[in-house]
């Protein structure tokens, strides 16, 4: 009998992550789109302007937690696939301390500049008033806000995925069920969908700290000292940067945007763009989802050099958001009527210049699907630049170029149309780039994804069921494959204590790999967590660790 890797741990990991990380990314996004619906349902489609005045603010915001949230849970995801669980606790602690000393700043800041925040985010003073009123309640949230986000990215790489869930869940219920409390019943105005936003975070916040009381934590609050925090939030902010950078630039293209449209076709074009936007947003959180869910599965197993498991899932979740894409695209274009139905438009001088936008809009979808993908997928790899250069391109450069070009050449249309070439464009970027570094390596690295191609020493993976009689055939066939019975000794008494240890155990993962003088053998199963150093083999070194719901070892062979 032969065994090879099946992928099946991989597998089942990614759908264990999958479904809970996309209903999360459902939860944790849905708050402004559905402030923006219930805002049109009960006081009018043209009120949708103040979520639209107050979204640069929101997507700052979304940098701040991204940014940490990112680029900490990387390196700490990182970190503890290289067995350094003090750097991991590290950097978890310095993440949220930062974060939420940040919060704190962005919210003392909004109280004492009101008029500040104010002319820079609505330049009309009819409406600056129901703009204050949302923005001065949403600024309460904002501390608890990051705090909770951020906890909620590093507690799903130590495999509370439910508990993020949940915490998504609740902010955004209590979210819902008060925006229709303070808007329908109790006649609270737009200040009623600030209320309900912040007080959903504040209880959010709450209920995820319940995550430092639970005995299966692996992550700790450690002592932090100034200087050395600094660097790792230099470090953190680096590898942060590309995907925080996202909110950013939108911020900055929602400003220049809304000054072109509403140059154009005045508030009825804001309201038809802020809809269309709302559109993309719904597509972004399916696809946020799947990016998220592949995040710490490829940062693992990219710092343990497995570029066939990262081959593996990169092209899962392309057929994924592949798939989103198309259903979406095609949702809107042939029944752009839906979005009338959500947000309530039923003025007639309305109704054609949105569907006429939405029907358009829609057909970015497609390949903004996959430039959205590659914007997470690239710093988990440490693509660090491209990350940069895709994000400012996609997010920023040409979107502006482009609206600023059609929309002088077709007026509003060329805007709405200039969105499909920027994310087509982005794409081509990518496939062009990755050919190119296909070649200049002679396919080192290679595909769309740019992946790296094994090393040529000496390897083999195999994937075994947790019984004994099949380690013992697998044992044979190592010895047999690398002639050495040390080697092969060493796997077979650290698989059957695996077994041993378990009621029940489904697949496990081995790669071998020959150095020069040694052998590593890497091991992945789903059991219960154990102590290396109550194992009594004999293997010159143990390394262990626990990530994602993984056991991780690592046995190094001498020759």
């Amino acid at each position: 009998m032969t065994y090879e890797r099946n992928y099946n741990l991989l597998n089942n990991k990614f759908k264990e992550l999958f479904v809970p990380t996309l209903l999360a990314s459902i939860a944790g996004n849905f708050a402004v789109l559905v402030d923006a619906l219930l805002i049109s349902m009960f006081m009018g489609p043209l009120n949708l302007f103040v979520i639209q005045s107050v979204q640069p603010l929101i997507a700052f915001v979304n940098v701040i937690y991204w940014l940490i949230g990112f680029g900490g849970s990387i390196l700490c995801t990182h970190a503890r696939a290289e067995f350094d669980s003090e750097k991991g606790n590290y950097l978890f602690t310095v993440s949220l301390i930062s974060v939420i000393l940040i919060g704190l700043a962005i919210s003392l800041l909004g109280f004492l500049f009101p008029d500040f925040f104010m002319q820079l985010l609505c330049a009309s003073d009819q409406l600056k008033p129901l703009v204050s009123q949302y923005f001065n309640l949403y600024l309460i949230g904002i501390p608890f806000l990051c705090y909770f986000v951020v906890l909620a990215y590093f507690i799903k790489t130590d495999d509370f995925i439910k508990l993020q869930f949940r915490a998504f869940l609740l902010c955004n219920a209590m979210n819902v069920i008060l925006d229709v409390v303070f808007l329908k019943f109790l006649n609270f105005g737009i200040a009623g969908a600030g209320l309900a936003t912040t007080i959903g975070n504040i209880i959010a916040a709450i209920y995820i700290t319940t995550y430092f009381f639970n005995s299966k934590a692996t992550l700790k609050l450690v002592k932090v000292r100034f200087f050395k925090s600094m660097r790792y939030l230099v470090d953190i902010s680096k590898v942060g940067f590309s995907s925080a950078s996202i909110p950013l630039y939108e911020s900055l293209k929602l400003l220049f945007i809304n000054i072109l449209i509403g140059g154009i076709l005045g508030e009825v074009g804001l309201a038809a763009f802020n809809m269309c936007f709302n559109a993309l947003y719904v597509v972004g959180i399916f696809i946020l989802g799947t990016a998220q869910s592949i995040l710490p599965i490829v940062a693992v197993y990219y710092a343990e050099g497995d570029f066939q498991g990262i081959d593996y899932v990169t092209k899962i979740s392309l057929k994924i958001v592949l798939l989103f894409g198309i259903f979406f695209t095609l949702l809107f274009v042939i029944f752009p009527q839906s979005i009338l139905f959500i947000f309530s438009v039923t003025n007639p001088l309305q109704i054609p210049i949105v569907l006429n936008a939405v029907r358009i809009f829609s057909l970015c979808f497609l390949a903004y699907s996959i430039s959205f993908l590659y914007m997470f997928y690239a710093p988990s790899v440490e693509y660090y630049k491209l990350a940069n250069i895709i994000t400012i391109l996609e997010g920023l450069i040409l979107p502006i170029i482009f609206a600023y070009l059609f929309g002088y050449l077709w007026g509003v249309d060329g805007i709405w149309i200039s969105f499909t070439i920027t994310e087509i464009v982005t794409v081509l970027f990518i496939y062009i780039y990755s050919k190119y570094v296909s070649k200049k390596t002679d396919g080192l690295y290679s595909g769309f994804f740019i992946n790296k191609r094994a090393s040529d020493e000496r390897r083999m993976e195999y994937s075994v069921k947790g019984n004994k009689d099949d380690v013992l055939i697998l044992s044979k066939e190592i010895k047999s494959y690398f002639d050495d019975s040390n080697l092969s000794r060493v796997m077979e008494q650290m698989l059957l204590y695996i077994i041993d240890i378990n009621d029940e155990l489904d697949w496990i993962d081995i790669i071998v790999r020959e150095k020069d003088d040694s052998f590593l053998i890497s091991i992945k199963d789903n059991g219960v967590n154990f102590n290396p150093e109550n194992i009594n083999i004999s293997a010159d070194n143990i390394d262990y660790s626990q990530i994602m719901g993984f056991n991780n070892t690592l046995l190094t062979v001498q020759k």
